[in-house]
């Protein structure tokens, strides 16, 4: 799907927008701007709450359409049932703990909270609400339900909370959230959930190796395929770890993401966060080799004398590791190799040398792969299949990725 639409009037994907009464009420009016901005028709339905912090007359103005607010309102067109049958999308944002709760336990006090025991389309949660509240264990057993009955939970972002609080419960950015829930319509169907229940972890991004204060040796990798990689995961259902190595992009809604630099920090990371995966996707290009030593002062040029060779000492290998140390039964490991000739040869050898399940082969340089929007590759797998991804957007490659990892993992009976 594209960052419009490709259907208009009234053909136009229908997206319920259910705001909770909470704080970021107003950050869901630019939510809702870029899903009508992008074709969307939508249906803002606000909590009596919530128009305590964003009144009606906003939400009618920036959908272009009535705010549905009354359960009572048009009795005769009976809305408590239809705006949730008729939906392509219901996205609850933000989403408090109360109506978290509520969703969970089937309760239908107000329009919102009918809409989503009606809505037999994807239903996506983005939460917020303070650290304590989101950690507390009847708001983890609640989120567990919904994410078991396949509805998608955001995880929330951390940082500036209500008042001088930071923590884990901010909502994620509306651009984020727009993201994910594009994932989502992308896919369609009813139930787009097929990796809830799963932990998955994804590195991305470039490692840089210090050799002064002020130089590294580094790669070209934006990050790009493995934030798609990311994304497209947590808006199938997963909770999503992204080990982020120099990556200049905004965090993908509902992802827990962890920076890191240097290859070594990196392994650090990723073995940490696979201790409970199901699967591990090593998207990153991790640095095959660091400076033997650090200097702690800029190397200074120094006129009429040729710099002394930069020693090189071999970095971990993070993906060979991760294949051959599993921390759990079942658990998948999927590579990337980025060749510049001989790349499915390349490729295949690679695979056996790692030991993982599934190895991503796509060809880079002259404005391939690296940078880009879009890539190709062959998906190779370890029992010896060939998957071909002609060249498309990013998050098409990393769909066709979970939908490999997700067939691996029923064929193991890895079970959430």
């Amino acid at each position: 799907m594209s960052a419009t639409s490709d259907r208009t009037g009234a053909d136009a994907p229908r997206v319920v927008l259910g705001v909770s009464g909470g704080i970021a009420a107003y950050k869901a009016c630019e939510l809702l701007r870029r899903f009508t901005e992008s074709g969307h028709r939508v249906t803002a339905v606000p909590t009596a709450a919530a128009l305590h912090f964003v009144g009606e007359a906003t939400w009618a103005a920036l959908s272009g359409r009535p705010a549905a607010t009354e359960t009572w309102e048009d009795v005769h067109e009976v809305p408590h049932v239809r705006i949730g049958q008729q939906a392509d999308l219901v996205v609850v944002a933000p989403a408090t703990a109360d109506l978290i709760a509520k969703a969970a336990h089937g309760l239908a006090d107000d329009l919102l909270t009918n809409t989503l025991l009606t809505a037999r389309c994807p239903v996506v949660i983005a939460p917020a609400m303070h650290t304590e509240m989101w950690e507390h264990p009847a708001t983890r057993e609640n989120v567990a339900t919904l994410r078991r009955r396949g509805v998608i939970v955001l995880e929330p972002a951390v940082g500036r909370l209500t008042g001088k609080d930071t923590g884990k419960g901010r909502l994620p950015e509306p651009t984020a959230i727009f993201e994910a829930c594009r994932a989502v319509l992308r896919r369609g169907g009813a139930v787009p959930s097929d990796l809830a229940g799963r932990h998955v972890v994804v590195s991305a991004g470039g490692t840089r190796e210090p050799l002064d204060p002020v130089r590294y040796l580094g790669n070209r990798s934006s990050g790009k395929q493995g934030y798609a990689l990311a994304a497209t995961a947590a808006a199938r259902g997963a909770r999503v770890t992204l080990v982020s190595a120099n990556a200049e992009l905004p965090d993908p809604a509902g992802v827990d993401v962890v920076h890191v630099s240097t290859a070594l920090e990196l392994r650090e990371a990723a073995l940490e966060a696979a201790r409970d995966a199901d699967a591990v996707v090593m998207a990153a290009a991790v640095a095959d080799f660091r400076p033997a030593e650090y200097v702690t002062g800029k190397i200074k040029k120094v006129e009429g004398v040729e710099p002394a060779p930069v020693a090189l000492v071999r970095n971990p290998d993070v993906l060979a590791e991760l294949s051959a140390h599993r921390t759990r039964s079942g658990q998948l490991v999927v590579g990337f190799a980025a060749e510049t000739d001989d790349v499915l040869a390349y490729g295949r050898a690679k695979l056996a040398r790692k030991g993982c399940d599934l190895l991503v082969v796509n060809e880079v340089g002259d404005g391939k792969a690296f940078g880009t929007d879009v890539n190709e590759a062959v998906v190779l797998g370890s029992d010896g299949s060939e998957t071909a991804v002609p060249v498309g957007p990013k998050e098409v490659l990393a769909d066709v990725v979970w939908d490999l990892v997700v067939k691996r993992l029923e064929t193991v009976g890895n079970r959430p």
